[in-house]
């Protein structure tokens, strides 16, 4: 028996799978590279926060900085006169005779 070689032409759609699955995956990660979270759209958001977190630190390093310089100035070795009569005021509430004293409303005294 002779041997029979049938060819079939192969369909429109069969050729076009590929490209579109190509296609498919492209349009994906296009869309994911842009409004991804790590996108360019979340770029911008997290240049953003980088901002604010960056103005937020400096102002709490300027307020270290000037606690730290107010405990020098309570430290034995450079002791300030001006600083414990404010904190012997405050925390003990006293005052002298000649003085007089403004109790502002809404402010907590100690």
């Amino acid at each position: 028996m002779p041997a029979t070689t049938r060819q079939r032409k192969q369909s429109f759609l069969r050729r076009l799978v590929i490209p579109f699955a190509a296609c498919g995956a492209l349009v994906y990660f296009g869309f994911h590279a842009l409004n991804g979270e790590l996108g360019l759209v979340g770029r911008a958001r997290i240049e953003r926060e980088v901002t604010e977190l960056q103005a937020k630190l400096d102002v709490l390093t300027r307020q270290r900085e000037e606690l730290v310089a107010r405990v020098s100035l309570l430290r034995p070795e450079s002791l300030d006169p001006d600083m414990v009569d404010e904190r012997a005021r405050l925390n003990l509430n006293l005052m002298h005779a000649d003085e007089l004293v403004i109790l502002r409303p809404g402010h907590s005294y100690q």
